[in-house]
């Protein structure tokens, strides 16, 4: 029970890494309250945590309106009483070459990935502040590091991401509040789906584990940093890719 009693709020939990990270949460004692735009999804990450004999509560949440996220602030605190951990993982992808990107693909992607991991940071800190205490865990990506063809919304979001959560270290780490990012590989969600099996393939061979990310692979690395364990942990980034960048 590496999160007993721990309150945790997770963005996007409702698919995904994030509902694989809800539910790693709830069974190691965390008390968790599931976020996601999408409604139907987080009741069905809340129930299957209920029904595991899990504490939980759910709220739809917008990451680009504030008073969504205020809203997903007040929610933790009237059911748990306070916060302990936030992670920052709902995010989307909107694909296109350099020349080829729209400004709504732009400014999409720039609104949920980075300013969403702004918005909810900026709500939460203050709580965490308060306690004396925190975890802050943002999900970045491993072409936030190193680049990728035909992702600039999204390379500048993960990117941006890093620098913020190295900042925000130094920032808030004066007041016990540990801030790291994680920086999955390619992982087999459900934002894999339009990935040709022939890319996916040359994927897998250059790994030098031979194999693509699982959800739950990013869901012990969100673990590890929400954990006592990573108590002398902050402004990191985890790189959890199997090897795929070196």
């Amino acid at each position: 029970m590496r999160l007993k009693d721990k309150v945790a709020i997770i963005t996007g939990s409702g698919r995904g890494l994030g509902r694989e990270a809800a539910m790693l949460f709830a069974q190691e004692g965390a008390r968790v309250v599931v976020c996601d735009i999408n409604e139907q999804a987080a009741t069905d990450t809340a129930k299957a945590i209920s029904d595991a004999g899990g504490a939980v509560t759910w709220v739809r949440v917008d990451v680009t309106d504030p008073s969504s996220i205020q809203a997903m602030v007040d929610r933790a605190l009237e059911k748990f009483g306070r916060i302990d951990i936030l992670v920052n993982n709902a995010g989307i992808t909107a694909d296109a070459m350099l020349v080829k990107m729209t400004d709504d693909q732009w400014d999409r992607v720039i609104n949920v990935n980075l300013k969403g991991v702004f918005n909810c940071t900026r709500a939460v800190a203050p709580v965490m502040v308060q306690q004396g205490s925190g975890k802050i865990i943002s999900t970045a990506s491993v072409v936030g590091i190193h680049g990728n063809f035909g992702q600039s919304n999204y390379i500048a979001t993960k990117a941006g991401i890093i620098g913020m959560t190295k900042g925000w270290a130094k920032e808030l780490g004066r007041k016990g509040i540990n801030v790291n990012a994680v920086a999955p590989g390619f992982t087999m969600t459900e934002m894999m789906s339009t990935v040709p099996e022939k890319v996916l393939t040359t994927i897998r061979e250059k790994t030098p584990l031979g194999r693509l990310g699982e959800p739950r692979d990013i869901a012990y690395a969100y673990l590890y940093l929400a954990s006592e364990e990573s108590n002398f942990v902050n402004g990191a980034v985890l790189q959890v890719d199997g090897g795929l960048v070196l």
